[in-house]
């Protein structure tokens, strides 16, 4: 059979994708003006934050030169667009930008790589099978409510990259494929992330920074959660069953993949198993009420979790030679996750480097301020998930664009919440889609799932979750949410 074009396409390795992107990113730097906003520093929720000044964006000449296009050539007062060693340093130095995310990830894979060798995860996920074996609906149901509610209130993702081969298992397990068994973990954890209720990497910053109460308007974003999961779980639930009646139908069909790499010993729960999750739970609630209330970031965090992985081995009896061999292979197997994380780093350093970045927001915010407020309103979803490409980091994004539309949402005629939902929906539902996303980008390298087989599975989703904000965006600017 004659392949279709799209068919004839292949994705390059992740690696080459955003290699590409950065290249790409570079190129724009001698094609898009050069500006940039004054910044200040502010403190929110207890982490200190640098951010943009309202209404002090400047453009910036653009000095070009043989030797500033080969190794740069600087000039005060004037911007460089990105030389090629800055392209070629633009890895490095994301690696270099993003270490906290990047040894957080280390940490954690190693932390629950000992949680494995313990048996506990195998132990309780295979008695979950045995208890649920005739109702698996309820049991995807749960896991995924679950997850997702840990991205809503602590922004769970980049924790969750070592649990992705549990996950295959399940899925497998319980007869469906590999995108099933990724949509369990990382759909639930993205849509749970961009429905925030006390996220607070998107939403507590972002409302801090408007100035709105922190934690404020919990009830329509309980409501908009409520949606937006019952409609991933319908599709996601509709797909998987598909593929458990008829495996040709799987987006994967016909891509190689051997089975016995999802084999797993059988082993039975254990009440040493029980006091494990007891404890893990337990820990990580203190986690989350430390983020919450304390300010704690990503070396709290890990340190959190490292505090979970002790007590864990010393519950289950592990040596300290067994700890410490597990840790270490848990860490070494997200070496590829880490290393995805800093080339999507690279971008925003690029685009920083060429002086482009507040030039894009700040043409953006232009041309919402001409619109009515529905379509501002809308505007800023748009605006923000296109961004999201460009600054995949929800923190980071806050930063970057909530000080300029908080007040432009003042002139419009909107509150300044509809505002920051606007920007919490935009950053988040992109994450599921854009190949800038290290976290995605990851889970998909853990998986084997070729970025071209999951966009055709999550594309349809992806319009669904944008089509629910963009009417709860309406309903916002309506009731003056």
């Amino acid at each position: 059979m004659k392949k279709s074009f799209v068919q004839r396409i292949k994705v390059p390795h992740v690696f080459v994708l955003l290699m590409g992107v950065i290249l790409f990113s570079s190129i724009l730097t001698y094609l898009v003006p050069s500006g940039n906003y004054e910044r200040e520093e502010r403190t929110v929720n207890k982490l200190t934050r640098t951010m943009v000044v309202p209404n002090t964006f400047k453009s910036i000449e653009k000095h070009y030169s043989l030797k500033g296009a080969l190794i740069g050539d600087e000039q005060e007062g004037k911007a460089s667009p990105v030389s090629l060693l800055k392209f070629l340093s633009a890895i490095p130095r994301g690696l270099e930008g993003a270490a906290d995310i990047i040894f957080f990830i280390f940490i954690v894979g190693g932390i629950f790589n000992i949680i494995q060798k313990t048996g506990t995860i195998t132990a309780v996920i295979q008695k979950m099978l045995d208890k649920f074996a005739n109702s698996g609906i309820v049991l995807i149901i749960i896991m995924m409510v679950c997850i997702a509610i840990g991205g809503s209130t602590i922004g769970m993702g980049e924790e969750l990259i070592p649990l992705v081969p549990v996950f295959l298992y399940v899925s497998s397990q319980m007869g469906y494929d590999r995108i099933f068994g990724l949509a369990l973990v990382m759909l639930a954890a993205d849509v749970g992330f961009a429905a925030a209720t006390t996220n607070p990497f998107t939403v507590q910053i972002a409302q801090g920074i408007a100035e709105v109460p922190i934690g404020s308007g919990i009830g329509f974003r309980l409501v908009f959660f409520a949606c937006i999961m019952t409609a991933t779980l319908i599709y996601v639930i509709r797909y998987g069953t598909k593929v458990k009646n008829d495996p040709s139908k799987s987006l994967l069909a016909g891509i190689e993949y051997s089975a016995k790499e999802l084999d797993v010993e059988r082993i039975p729960l254990r009440k040493a198993h029980l006091v494990v999750v007891l404890i893990c739970i337990f820990i990580f609630a203190g986690i989350l009420y430390a983020t919450q209330t304390q300010g704690w970031w990503l070396p709290e965090m890990a340190g959190g979790f490292i505090f979970m992985g002790l007590i864990a081995a010393w519950t289950a009896g592990l040596t300290i030679d067994e700890t410490v061999k597990a840790f270490a292979k848990g860490a070494e197997e997200m070496v590829i996750a880490a290393l995805v994380v800093g080339f999507a780093k690279g971008i925003q350093i690029v685009l920083m480097d060429g002086q482009i970045m507040d030039t894009l927001i700040y043409g953006a915010a232009n041309v919402l301020q001409d619109f009515p407020k529905l379509v501002a309103a809308e505007g800023m979803l748009v605006f923000q998930s296109l961004l999201n490409f460009f600054i995949p980091s929800g923190s980071g994004q806050a930063a970057a664009t909530m000080p300029l539309m908080a007040p432009l949402s003042d002139v419009l005629g909107l509150s300044r919440q509809t505002a920051v939902f606007a920007f919490t929906c935009g950053d988040g539902f992109s994450n599921v889609i854009i190949p800038t996303s290290g976290v995605l980008m990851a889970m998909l390298g853990l998986a084997k799932i070729p970025y071209d087989r999951w966009l055709k599975f999550i594309g349809p989703l992806f319009l669904i979750l944008m089509g629910i904000s963009a009417i709860f965006i309406a309903i916002a600017v309506m009731i003056g949410f």
